[in-house]
């Protein structure tokens, strides 16, 4: 259980979260600079004539030879991934802050308090 415990403890790292989080926004924002690359830019620099094409479906529309829709599908797909990881880092902030809160310890008296006290406690003596 030990092992358990400590993996557990590792993985509730904050930088550990914090890099996993890195590496999916990483991935998932690469995608939309490759299909703008790949879908928008390179068309629109390789073909002069643009025409509407029809299309059923998002990842099929295109103008000419600039196919947009894959360009929007990846920006969607983007949002969805980003928002999911938004919920999941909120919610274990949200587990982590109960388990690290401490209560407070009260603070020390002070010098007047302290000699309150002890003529206090020479009257409880009498």
């Amino acid at each position: 259980m030990g092992m358990l415990k400590d993996f557990k403890d590792f993985a509730l790292k904050g930088n550990v979260v914090d890099l996993a989080v890195a590496v999916i926004i990483g991935g998932a924002f690469g995608t939309i600079v490759s299909s703008l690359v790949d879908d928008v830019i390179t068309p629109l620099l390789l073909t002069p004539a643009l025409k509407f094409a029809n299309a059923e479906n998002i990842d099929t529309l295109s103008w000419g030879a600039v196919k947009y829709g894959k360009f929007l599908s990846a920006i969607i797909k983007f949002i969805i991934i980003a928002w999911i990881l938004f919920l999941l880092v909120r919610g274990m902030k949200k587990l982590t802050a109960k388990k690290d809160e401490a209560p407070a310890a009260p603070p020390a008296p002070t010098a007047t308090e302290q000699l309150l006290m002890e003529i206090r406690d020479e009257l409880k003596k009498k």
